[in-house]
């Protein structure tokens, strides 16, 4: 009998771990979320104060194509302070972070200033308020994925993230999906090539 798959969209909310087990007390775990079933797996993670579309599948098979590094991954972030066209040019030729102490250059990338902030429903948590000054929303596609690669590339060119999504993983988009809001969907949407990189 062949394998029956399950794949979901999810609009993982500020404040949950992006896993279903986790030994540290107090920690908002995707399982209180959607009753998923026995052996569902989160396709690349959002940190804790991330949001945004997060995949998830039980086919272990799906989950690695999903992380080809030629599948573009986009995000929008609300940065600190009314960045200028020399921050956004040095974000799309690659900026120098650190991953676990070694020093790493970032893939060049596609950015742009978003006219308009995103309508996104207010966080639970407020980030701060206008009397702290001027703030504005990029978008950053990237075809990799380093730990809270999008947070230390805009703080490396003076603009720290303050609020952070991811829109779309491929051509998966979170439209308008309310955060917490789980999306069972066909293996056919998960269309992610097979020639994994």
């Amino acid at each position: 009998m062949m394998q029956t798959y399950r794949h979901f969209l999810l609009h993982k909310p500020f404040g949950y771990l992006s896993q279903f087990v986790c030994e540290l007390p107090k920690k908002k775990l995707l399982g209180e979320l959607y009753d998923f079933p026995e052996g569902t797996m989160a396709i690349g993670r959002l940190d804790e104060d991330s949001e945004g579309l997060l995949l998830l599948t039980t086919s272990g098979v799906m989950s690695e194509r999903a992380r080809s590094s030629i599948i573009e991954k986009e995000y929008y972030a609300q940065v600190d302070g009314d960045i200028d066209e020399v921050a956004l040019d040095r974000l799309r030729n690659g900026v120098l972070i650190g991953i676990r102490n070694v020093k790493y250059m970032t893939k060049p990338c596609k950015v742009t200033r978003l006219i308009s902030a995103p309508d996104f429903a207010p966080r639970t948590k407020k980030i701060r308020d206008d009397r702290h000054g001027p703030t504005c929303w990029v978008s950053i596609v990237l075809t990799e994925g380093k730990f809270r690669q999008i947070r230390k590339m805009t703080a490396a060119v003076g603009f720290p993230t303050l609020r952070l999504f991811r829109v779309r993983f491929g051509n998966l988009l979170l439209g308008d999906l309310a955060p917490g809001m789980v999306k069972e969907v066909p293996e056919s949407l998960f269309d992610f090539p097979r020639d994994v990189k």
